[in-house]
């Protein structure tokens, strides 16, 4: 029997089913296209799901959509250690992003099993349903709703681009898997650990193969929708137009530049860009964009999130804007007991160490609202992420599944 379940982690088994996943919605250019609620999506939960009960796992569903694999403690009333990530990626996603977490969180309850370390509490890995938000939004609407950030109702009403609603969607994946047991939302939860690949270059610049993550950078998204007037592109005199794309360009100009800061800490992006009629020779009549704003100091972000409105309503010209603020999540500090068990796991294991921040949002972030929560970060090289070109080294995968696998060990023990 080993001292410490860190010693059992399997690489190869990580590796083969690591190749598994990313064979599921694999695109020509090495990426996968995965999205929340899609048949690719519903298969890698079906394979997550076999892997589980392979080992004895208990397979969970609850109603939001998240996927759990319960490895049961010898007390069974006492609160759960989560771990894990996401399933889903962008369009032209990455093979790494969020699945690592997935695969190390199971990688650690299978070195648990081999290791034959009893535990107090159970521990579950967890793959959260729609993290990504690019097919359904806003993301994170797993942890969202099981944190109690959002509710079920309005998420199970969310529609896609082609009207299809969360609940549908659910209901086609639930139909795609074998039986499940029921989880219920307030399910007892008492730390959760997210393991994941920087999507930033600093420990790679740093030659640090590990991160303790200190916290997450506050975010607030934003939907605008311009509405303004049809008209034809060679005869409507231009002070009579009502252009919606002229007044949604002007808003956007004048948030870039007053959002604009020498320091680059403000990060604002408007990833999306709706036009209709969308016709080469009519005046667009309705533009509706996104805006995703983000700074790591709370207060400083609520501030910029409170020019949002009035900057659209200062540029709508002979235009009416409407500002529907989707996400108002300001920054997170993570657990430093958690924190503190992440660097002595690696100190132990000889893995060197790096403190900073994430600038990206994850589920982590949502479940540190109702449980002491941490992150483990790898390098990925040059930083790039939600790309197809996305890649982390198998050495420091493995490096980041084992430290996991001790940290789960001393919470649940």
């Amino acid at each position: 029997m080993s001292a410490l379940p860190s010693s059992r982690v399997d690489a190869k088994r990580f590796g083969r089913r690591f190749e598994a996943l990313a064979a599921i919605g694999a695109t020509a250019a090495g990426g996968v296209d995965r999205q929340a609620l899609s048949a690719a999506d519903a298969c890698a939960q079906a394979l997550m799901v076999q892997w589980g009960r392979e080992r004895g796992f208990l397979a969970l569903h609850d109603a939001a959509g998240n996927l759990f694999l319960r490895r049961p403690g010898t007390l069974p009333g006492e609160p759960l250690v989560l771990s894990g990530s996401h399933l889903d990626t962008q369009p032209t996603g990455g093979r790494f992003d969020g699945v690592y977490g997935v695969l190390a969180a199971l990688e650690a309850l299978e070195a648990l099993e081999d290791a034959g370390l009893a535990c107090r509490r159970g521990i579950e890995a967890v793959a959260w349903m729609n993290e990504e938000g690019s097919r359904f939004a806003p993301g994170m609407m797993g942890s969202a709703v099981l944190t109690g950030a959002r509710t079920l109702r309005a998420t199970l009403a969310v529609t896609d681009a082609d009207g299809i609603s969360v609940e549908e969607a659910l209901r086609e994946t639930r139909s795609a898997l074998p039986a499940l047991a029921d989880r219920p939302l307030d399910t007892p939860v008492c730390a959760y650990v997210e393991a994941h690949i920087e999507q930033g270059p600093v420990l790679e610049r740093e030659g640090i193969p590990l991160g303790v993550v200190t916290g997450i950078q506050g975010k607030h998204t934003f939907r605008v929708e311009v509405r303004g007037e049809a008209a034809h592109a060679g005869t409507a005199p231009r002070r009579e137009r009502r252009d919606a794309l002229l007044a949604a360009t002007a808003m956007v100009q004048a948030m870039a530049s007053e959002f604009a800061d020498a320091e680059d800490i403000i990060k604002f992006t408007v990833g999306r860009f709706d036009v209709t009629p969308n016709a080469p020779s009519v005046v667009p009549r309705r533009v509706a964009f996104s805006i995703d704003l983000r700074h790591p100091e709370s207060q400083r972000l609520q501030a910029l999130a409170a020019r949002v409105a009035q900057l659209c309503d200062a540029h709508r010209g002979p235009c009416e804007v409407q500002v529907e603020r989707l996400v108002a999540a300001d920054a997170i500090a993570f657990d430093a007991g958690i924190r503190d068990r992440i660097a002595t796991a690696a100190a132990h294991l000889g893995v060197p160490v790096l403190s900073l921040p994430s600038l990206a949002g994850h589920d982590a972030g949502l479940v540190a609202r109702i449980a002491p929560a941490g992150m483990i970060f790898i390098p990925c090289r040059a930083g790039i992420t939600h790309h197809e070109d996305e890649f982390a080294e198998m050495d420091h995968m493995i490096a980041g599944v084992r430290v996991l696998a001790d940290v789960l060990h001393g919470l649940a023990r």
